[in-house]
């Protein structure tokens, strides 16, 4: 996978492509609107949300730039049975059963340190946890398609597939966490 190094070859391959995340994100912008009463009736939920779309972005993140180094180092093949891949997959999948409680307990306390809380902390927390688990499944999927279609289009995943990720992770984790709050509460 060579990669020419000029702001020509950087600037052709990126363009589209943020063309198409901007986009994407006012997409996030409207979900979040269309949110807007429930999360000024809870603000737990309100703290919850760029915490859980950052943290679901870094999740993906990490995994991209996992994937990424195993794709230049020749290890990763795509596979069904690829053990790397399998093996990053569920690291981050278990990974968000630790840090997505967490940020639930952090956004009720903080909460509840400055207005005054209208969900338990269990219902937060429920919240936090399975919006989390649901976006680390989707964060996955996301950066492995990313990365699959930046190797077949010839694009460096270092400079691609980081971008994707957060951005997509930014929509997701609005209409996750607007669709489990929903189910939830």
């Amino acid at each position: 996978m060579a990669t020419e190094w000029s702001v020509r070859a950087i600037t052709r391959a990126m363009l589209p492509i943020l063309f198409v995340l901007t986009l994407v994100e006012l997409g996030s912008g409207l979900v979040l609107d269309s949110f807007e009463a429930t999360l000024l009736q809870f603000p737990s939920l309100l703290v919850l949300v760029p915490v859980t779309i950052g943290t679901a972005g870094n999740l993906g993140s990490v995994l991209a730039a996992r994937l990424s180094t195993a794709l230049h180092l020749g290890r990763l093949s795509f596979e069904p049975d690829d053990e790397v891949l399998a093996g990053n997959a569920v690291a981050t999948i278990a990974l968000s059963f630790t840090v997505f409680p967490a940020v639930g307990a952090g956004a009720w306390a903080l909460s509840a340190l400055v207005a005054e809380t209208q969900l338990a902390l269990a219902t937060v927390l429920l919240v936090a946890t399975a919006s989390g688990a649901i976006l680390a499944v989707l964060a996955v999927l996301v950066t492995v398609v990313a990365t699959y279609a930046a190797y077949r289009f010839g694009l460096d995943p270092d400079d691609v597939v980081i971008p994707v990720v957060t951005n997509v992770s930014d929509v997701l984790g609005v209409v996750v966490l607007f669709v489990v709050v929903q189910i939830v509460v």
